[in-house]
């Protein structure tokens, strides 16, 4: 029970509070809410900022500070994780004071409203596809901003989430068995990502589901199926003189040409037979 006052005392102090700010947002004086609705602001109390300057927006329409209530407006709903809400207010205050000085940063806020909204790999990516658009856009519209560096880091970020999701993609093919499904998406994933560190793995990996293809097909199509692992070996090793799974790759190699050997052994052995008859 020696608690008690100290809860009693919050909760007079919460409720003091919450009165004083009810009084302040029932006020008719617009100066004194736009006073505290900036007070609130400066003290990172957003939620209350922002009802404030909900009311606020339309008494100040036309007034030369509406643009930074406006701003302001834009950024509570930011702060709160209210990214939806608050990239549309970003993309709005643009349009609305396209002659402002923070156009540019309200654009590269919009920018990272989308980003914020950017989900875990295994979710729609939606998002963050739209994020490398809107990014590529403010690169081109603002080249010599401050932001650059920033934009384009975040452009890589995105753009290696969408890669290990299409890996992801790919593995799962692989799983579940899909051996041919899975070589192409290997494959259009090491094309899409040129300048990948992982470009080498993703060829392998083609290359082995392929063989896995080529493996558990009829009899009749399985030489031509060992030919193109073949094929995609020697073009691996043009593309990626220098990796270090070379090795493994070249296993895939000898084996498919072995197999092939031993398809052709068969079939001559068979031709044989069949001319004895």
């Amino acid at each position: 029970m020696k608690f008690l006052p100290g809860i009693l005392l919050s909760i007079l102090v919460l409720a003091s509070c919450t009165s004083k700010f009810g009084k302040v947002l029932k006020s008719k004086d617009k100066e004194y809410k736009l006073k505290m609705a900036e007070q609130y602001f400066a003290k990172k109390d957003y939620t209350k900022a922002q009802q404030l300057y909900t009311d606020l927006l339309p008494l100040y329409k036309g007034d030369p500070r509406f643009e930074d209530i406006y701003y302001k407006y834009a950024y509570t709903a930011y702060y709160q994780k209210d990214y939806m809400n608050a990239e549309n207010l970003f993309k709005t205050y643009s349009e609305n004071f396209p002659n402002s000085a923070k156009v540019e940063e309200m654009e590269f806020m919009r920018c990272m409203a989308y980003y914020k909204q950017s989900p875990k790999v295994d979710l729609d990516q939606t998002n963050t596809t739209k994020t490398i658009a809107l990014l590529q856009a403010f690169i081109t519209t603002h080249p010599d901003s401050k932001r650059i560096s920033e934009a384009n880091d975040i452009i890589d970020a995105c753009r290696k989430k969408l890669e290990l999701k299409e890996f992801n993609n790919a593995q799962l093919y692989y799983n579940l068995g899909y051996f041919k499904s899975a070589g192409v998406a290997f494959s259009v994933l090491m094309d899409d990502y040129p300048d990948s560190d992982n470009g080498d793995l993703y060829a392998l990996n083609s290359i082995k589901s392929y063989y896995k293809y080529a493996q558990n097909s009829i009899i009749d199509k399985q030489e031509e199926r060992y030919e193109k692992v073949i094929a995609d070996v020697n073009d691996f090793e043009q593309r990626f003189p220098s990796s270090k799974l070379t090795d493994q790759v070249e296993t895939f190699k000898n084996d498919s040409e072995n197999n092939i050997k031993k398809l052709q052994t068969i079939n001559n052995e068979q031709t044989k037979a069949a001319t004895k008859r």
